[in-house]
């Protein structure tokens, strides 16, 4: 009992680790003392650059634990080889959440989801992520796959409210949509032909709104899962939105 609840305790940590690479995004989070670093991931290099020297000299500086790799071991951390630059870092990302524990604790009374199905665009995710940071949006749920991964694009174009915004993981909506109308949230999809303008949607329950792929919106089977279908009213013929701009007026709406 003692061993599973230790193994337990662990794997709850390690869920909440966010690894970023390369190397000014790994700086730019070391020169933030809010930032808790787990661990710097090196590659291991006869004479370290003095981009790499000043990393080093802030992780010790800071007491950060630095393990060393082959490239081919760094790129299994990283996962993207191609832009990690010999550098990762794990961190400690507080405001992440298992979708899980989230509907054990999940909030009392009205509060505000954006989950996001098949948002693929770095810039776009990172924008989505700022705005619900800034709003009384409670979070973002985001599926495992089908999205794009937190990269350093995504803190870049988030300008630093990654850190301060709550995120969601679930393995997929199919599966976290159902059981979030099981506790009575109005599940709303964002489409052009939506039933719904978003000036006439009055929210009196908790609700999630689900924003779809950049180019071909929400998906078929989250459409036939979800309750209702709201749209944004557009003028001057103009189509639709980005889909960072729609989930910043998803995200405020509770304030009007």
């Amino acid at each position: 009992m003692a061993d599973t609840k230790e193994h337990l305790k662990r794997k709850h940590f390690y869920d909440k680790l966010l690894t970023i690479y390369g190397k000014k995004p790994v700086l730019e989070a070391l020169e933030d003392p809010s930032i808790n670093f787990f661990r710097l991931h090196l590659t291991e290099t006869k004479k370290p650059g003095d981009f790499e020297k000043k990393i080093i000299n802030l992780a010790e500086k800071r007491g950060i634990e630095i393990a060393r790799h082959t490239r081919q071991s760094l790129s299994r951390i990283s996962r993207n080889i191609n832009q990690d630059q010999g550098i990762a870092a794990d961190l400690e990302y507080h405001n992440y959440q298992l979708f899980d524990n989230f509907i054990i604790k999940i909030p009392k009374g009205n509060f505000t989801l954006i989950a996001l199905d098949g948002i693929t665009n770095p810039q776009n995710l990172g924008m989505i992520i700022r705005s619900v940071a800034a709003s009384p949006c409670y979070g973002i749920l985001l599926p495992s796959k089908g999205t794009a991964a937190i990269s350093p694009l995504v803190v870049k174009a988030s300008a630093g409210a990654l850190f301060k915004s709550t995120l969601i993981h679930c393995d997929t909506l199919e599966e976290a949509l159902p059981e979030l109308k099981n506790l009575g949230v109005e599940t709303c999809t964002l489409s052009a032909d939506g039933k719904t303008p978003i000036n006439e949607f009055k929210i009196k329950s908790p609700v999630v709104y689900v924003l779809g792929n950049e180019t071909t919106g929400v998906s078929e089977d989250i459409r036939n899962i979800c309750s209702r279908q709201i749209r944004i009213p557009m003028n001057n013929g103009v189509e639709s939105l980005n889909v960072a701009v729609a989930a910043a007026l998803l995200a405020f709406h509770s304030l009007f």
